[in-house]
């Protein structure tokens, strides 16, 4: 086998652990060859360049779609998965504003699915495996996103959406992106793990403004009064 042959192989055998392939190639673990078609690791001409600004870059990538679209030009749109009435339309606005660029995102239920929804071009980046849709609900989303845009997951099959997946998956979804907008967020939510992985990589983030009185936009506002940049009319098409 080759190295990208081992790489794979070894993402499918631990479940896409990055800590145990990790572990299996600086030991030079005998591995069993298991082929995949649809996807890319890091030796490969079109991994996402981006990537590699990750301290924990995924050593593979599984996924269904269009990978063409990891060439345009991306931001992230991400939130809170029970967001209130003006973040769902201030979400719609915005996604449509940037209808040129491709949207990111990581199909959980509320402000990620209304994102995917109302994007002309969406990219879903998973935290189980690539065959596992997760929520349910979302069950046409997925098929839709895999049929029109593209599904990306470091992790194969129908691996589980544990919940320690989620966090770090979110750093994909940082990277990828131009700009990273937060439409709805909550102190403690998986969402900071978003905003973190964006602030060390020097992306921007953008912050949507809520009413004084608002109690879903309290911490919204804290953010933009630590210092990130907010969201204005000028991203939004109304």
């Amino acid at each position: 086998m080759n190295n990208r042959e081992i790489l794979i192989s070894l993402a499918i055998k631990y479940k896409g652990s990055y800590d145990r392939i990790r572990h299996a190639i600086i030991n030079r673990e005998d591995v069993e060859y298991l082929p995949c078609e649809s996807c890319l690791t890091v030796f490969d001409n079109d991994y996402p360049k981006e990537l590699y600004d990750l301290k924990e870059p995924p050593f593979v990538l599984f996924y269904k779609g269009n990978k063409e679209l990891l060439r345009e030009r991306k931001i992230a749109v991400v939130g809170s998965r029970k967001p209130c009435d003006y973040a769902l339309d201030a979400t719609k606005a915005l996604v449509r504003h940037f209808s040129d660029n491709v949207v990111i995102s990581g199909l959980a239920r509320g402000i990620d699915a209304h994102a995917h929804r109302n994007a002309a071009r969406t990219i879903g980046i998973l935290g189980c495996g690539i065959d596992y849709i997760y929520p349910k609900e979302n069950e046409g989303l997925y098929e839709k996103i895999e049929q029109e845009g593209l599904l990306l997951s470091e992790y194969p099959g129908k691996c589980m959406p544990y919940p320690y997946n989620f966090p770090f998956r979110n750093r994909i979804i940082a990277a990828l992106a131009g700009t990273v907008y937060i439409m709805e967020a909550h102190e403690k939510s998986g969402t900071l793990t978003t905003i973190n992985a964006a602030l060390e990589l020097g992306k921007d983030v953008k912050v949507l403004p809520y009413d004084v009185f608002s109690t879903e936009g309290r911490y919204n506002n804290y953010l933009i009064n630590e210092g990130a940049m907010m969201i204005s009319d000028e991203d939004i098409s109304i």
